[in-house]
Order: structure tokens, then C-alpha cells, then sequence
């Protein structure tokens, strides 16, 4: 086995929205950054798309909102419940105050390489493609770096004076940490498909529930992205049972694509095994652990990314100083564990909220109180502003502190 050996001062695993952002706001301040991310590259599909108000306020204070703006991308105002009833708004995101009143629906991959590519103009960032982090390195009981593997097998080591879990609810570091969560039960698990979208189709995004059945309903111009709920653990039942039924199941609970879903192959439905869950402490010396390697969101309310930007802009205001001085201490990072618990479990009990009233029932075959309720008043009240802001915001925006301390390079050409 051959082994390399590099330093830097931030080692940052995963290239995710967290870590993306977290090595760029690093890069901008002057600090030595290095982000190992285990693919080739950023085309994966059926991932997070939307960027809410908080994080394009955030790319604002970056100078990159007229840069994101060029991407292919959609906006989202609103967001609408239908039921068996009739249809209502949810979530009215035109009201909130601020330069963005809505969701933009992007791919994630363009996303990624925009945060990138601006890191990469800095001369402190290091981006490390096909490297895929294996395992922690240790001194006594702090953490000093990470082991991690190439795209050949090859195995290397780099140091760090800190290194920052951003690889995901799966995290090999967190787990090699030996870091305890609490997790919280979840009724569901989402099948991700595809199905074309037709000249004459609605253009918003919506969700559709109906006795034992819900999706969400996603406009991505050229085709409808479909999360469709099945009862956690059984998405195996709904394979057993054939295409053919899971087709009927679709056409029925979505009517006005009932002339499509033979496009539908098992083949190409993608299961996200749902887990809501937040460490008891995100860190260890040397170690702290952000975006979804500290807390696993529920698909509710599609905030995962914006939560994770957001632990990512929180560790780089709170550690700047600290890491240009190579002084990060343990109550350091118990502050960056401080400012983000309280968001994420409000959000997260929003979300478990959510499931427990309407979700579970629903996946139980019965047609939840919450969603009677909402078809007697027809939507009538401040749901949708309240929504609209919990979802847009959340309950802690962080906005960029980190000042720019270095020369940027010529801005890249626009990919074409």
C-alpha cells in the first residue's frame, strides 16, 4: 500500500452544499482549506435541488447572486395542498420580505460547481476529486486528520489542525468518532421517479394526498419529479408487487398523468430510506461535524441543503479567528454546536410534527385531522405565511461574516 502525506489547516470530507460552502467561505477569508470529495464529480441526480431564501441571501453577501442567477433554474412562490376536496395554498412564499420570495428549483450539480469554481480562484483551496475519506488519524484523543482513498485504491493520509465531517447522514467520521445520536422514527420512505411533463400541464409544485397515498409534485420544466411516499421499511412490498401496480397506484393518486406513468421502471426509482436524527455532541478535538453528518433531516419541507449552508456559515464566523491563529479549541467548537442545535431541533420538530399528525395517518390509509381541518377552512389563516417562513428561513438565518482577505483569480467563462 502507498501512502501520501499532505497538511493543511482545514480538512473538510464531503464536497456537499455543507462542505462546498464551508471550504469557500474558509478560502475567501485566507485560510488553507482542503475538501476531499469521494466522487468524480458532481452529476448525481435525484438530490436536493431547492435553494431557499436564506441561502440566496447568503450567495448575495458572496457576490454570487447574479452568478446563480445565470443558472437554468426555476422559481417556486408557493407551494399547494391537494386533496380529494379540492386544492388550497400552503405555503405562500411571495409574502415573505426580501429580495427572494420563493424556492429555486437548480440542479444540485450546477450548484456545486458554481460554489467551486469561485472557491478555486482563491490560492488557499484545494479541491480533491475521487477521494473518499476512510478513516480519522489520531493523537491520544484528538483528531489530526483524516485517512482517505483514491479513485485507483490508493490509500493517503492527510493532517489538519481541523477537520470537518460533511459527508453526509451516512458518515463514515462521525461513526469512527464514535459519536452517539438520538434518532427519531420516521412513517416513510420516499421513491424518487421521473415522468414527462406536457405542453398544457400545471407549472407549479404541489402535493397531492389522498386516503394512504401522498406525493410531492415537482415542476422541473422539461419533466415532473415525483417524491411518492410509501410506509418506512415496505418500499420492498412495493416492488414484490409489480410494476404494473405501482403504475395504477400512481395514475390514480395523479390523475392528470395517468397517460404517462408507463414510462415508469422500477429500474430507475430511487428509495431514500428517511432518518431524522442530531448528535448528542457534534465534536470531538479536533473534529466537528456539520450539515447532515450532525443531523439527518426528514424530505419534509426540502430544507436538509439550507440547514446544512447554514451550520456552514455558522462554523466559518465563529472559527475564522481561530483557525488563521491554528488555535481551534474544544470550546470553539462547542459554540458552533451551541448556535445550530437550537434551529435544528425546531426544525426538526417542525418536520416530526408534520409527520406525526398528517403523515403517518396517511400512510395508516386513514385521512389525518390536520388535513379535514384544512378542507373545511379552505386554507383560510397564517399557515401559509408561517409555512412560507419556516421553510424560506427557518428559525436562526445565519448571514456571512468571514471577510474576503485574499486576491481572486479571473472569474471563470460561463460553462456553456
Amino acid at each position: 500500500m502507498t501512502e501520501a502525506t499532505m497538511t493543511t489547516t482545514c480538512l473538510i470530507a464531503g464536497g456537499g452544499p455543507a462542505g462546498a460552502v464551508l471550504g469557500l467561505l474558509l478560502a475567501r477569508a485566507g485560510i488553507e482549506v482542503t475538501v476531499l470529495e469521494k466522487h468524480g464529480d458532481f452529476l448525481r441526480d435525484f438530490r436536493g435541488d431547492t435553494i431557499h431564501p436564506s441561502t440566496l441571501d447568503a450567495l448575495d453577501e458572496l457576490g454570487l447572486g447574479d452568478r446563480f442567477e445565470r443558472l437554468d433554474h426555476r422559481k417556486l412562490a408557493k407551494l399547494s395542498l391537494v386533496t380529494d376536496e379540492g386544492e388550497m395554498t400552503i405555503s405562500a412564499l411571495s409574502t415573505l420580505r426580501g429580495p427572494h420570495p420563493y424556492i429555486a428549483m437548480v440542479p444540485q450539480w450546477d450548484f456545486l460547481n458554481m460554489i467551486t469554481e469561485e472557491a478555486a480562484r482563491y490560492p488557499t483551496f484545494r479541491l480533491l476529486m475521487n477521494a473518499e475519506a476512510t478513516g480519522l488519524l489520531r493523537e491520544g484523543d484528538r483528531v489530526t486528520g483524516v485517512r482517505y482513498r483514491d479513485a485507483d485504491g490508493a490509500e493517503h493520509r492527510i493532517r489538519a489542525h481541523l477537520t470537518v465531517a460533511a459527508d453526509g447522514r451516512h458518515s463514515i467520521l462521525r461513526r469512527a468518532a464514535g459519536l452517539r445520536s438520538r434518532e427519531s422514527g420516521v412513517p416513510m420512505d420516499v421513491a424518487w421517479f421521473r415522468l414527462p411533463r406536457h405542453a398544457g400541464d400545471r407549472e407549479d409544485a404541489f402535493l397531492r394526498v389522498s386516503r394512504g397515498r401522498m406525493a410531492a409534485v415537482i415542476n422541473r420544466t422539461t419533466y415532473w419529479q415525483i417524491a411518492y411516499l410509501v410506509p418506512k421499511g415496505r418500499y420492498a412490498e412495493v416492488e414484490a408487487a409489480g410494476v404494473e401496480s405501482f403504475r395504477r397506484s400512481v395514475a390514480e393518486l395523479l390523475p392528470f398523468l395517468a397517460d404517462r406513468v408507463g414510462t415508469i421502471d422500477m429500474a430507475d426509482v430511487r428509495v431514500l430510506d428517511v432518518r431524522v436524527d442530531r448528535l448528542l455532541r457534534w465534536w470531538r478535538p479536533g473534529l466537528l461535524c456539520i450539515g447532515d453528518a450532525a443531523h439527518a433531516m426528514s424530505p419534509v419541507g426540502g430544507v436538509g441543503i439550507n440547514l446544512a449552508i447554514q451550520d456552514a456559515i455558522a462554523t466559518a464566523n465563529l472559527l475564522d479567528g481561530p483557525l488563521r491563529r491554528a488555535a481551534v479549541t474544544e470550546r470553539d467548537l462547542a459554540a458552533v454546536e451551541r448556535r445550530r442545535t437550537p434551529p435544528t431541533r425546531i426544525v426538526q420538530g417542525f418536520q416530526l410534527g408534520i409527520q406525526r399528525a398528517a403523515i403517518a395517518p396517511i400512510m395508516r390509509g386513514a385521512v389525518p385531522l390536520p388535513i379535514r381541518l384544512l378542507n373545511r377552512l379552505r386554507g383560510v389563516g397564517p399557515l401559509p405565511r408561517v409555512t412560507a417562513r419556516m421553510v424560506g428561513y427557518g428559525p436562526r438565518p445565519e448571514h456571512v461574516r468571514t471577510p474576503q482577505r485574499t486576491t481572486l483569480a479571473p472569474e471563470p467563462l460561463t460553462r456553456a
